[in-house]
């Protein structure tokens, strides 16, 4: 018996662009956001996060620049927690005023104060970063609004550049870290 030859269907190019449909309630879909953005401030995935890159730091090197680097540790640690206040503060303080750049944004010193100085930055830090976690987190933050005292920045911009810049400044911790023979053995 013969065989028929079967033509597979002529395949054509849609001039339409498809769009994806929501696999999940919009209300569904801000939860995730807001868990997201929670996870990617917290930077445990694809980094070292803040609390194990500074927890147990050897009071003897916090002050060390070591050749070539441009920071100390203790430099390090207090620009990423005044940068992180700002940012915080300019998102939720219609009042307040950023500190002078770049003057405002770093310690005069390379080495803390005293241990308390260290620890008050620590605790600083910390708090500041989960009050802008509980201001995502929060279901009433419209993460999309303009800041009414802004340029055009929204709560999301203002998540998304802490998260970036905490990133970078702990890279850099890290490695400073490890330069002075610091970093925790695994």
């Amino acid at each position: 018996m013969p065989r028929k030859n079967k033509k597979s269907p002529k395949k054509t190019r849609s001039t339409k662009k498809s769009v994806p449909k929501l696999t999940q309630s919009p209300a569904s879909n801000d939860r995730i956001l807001r868990t997201h953005l929670a996870a990617v401030l917290d930077a445990d995935t694809a980094h070292a996060d803040f609390n194990k890159t500074i927890d147990n730091w050897p009071e003897s090197v916090r002050g060390v620049q070591p050749p070539g680097s441009p920071h100390s540790p203790w430099q390090l640690l207090e620009h990423l927690r005044i940068a992180q206040w700002d940012i915080l503060e300019f998102s939720i303080n219609p009042k307040h005023v950023s500190p002078d750049w770049p003057s405002g944004y770093w310690p005069t010193t390379d080495a803390p104060p005293s241990d308390e100085a260290w620890d008050k930055s620590i605790k600083d830090f910390r708090q500041d970063l989960q009050k802008m976690r509980d201001l995502i987190s929060n279901p009433k933050t419209d993460l999309f609004a303009k800041i009414p005292h802004g340029t055009g920045q929204t709560i999301l911009r203002q998540a998304l550049l802490l998260a970036d810049h905490n990133s970078h400044h702990l890279g850099q911790l890290v490695l400073l870290r490890r330069e002075l023979g610091a970093w925790p053995s695994e």
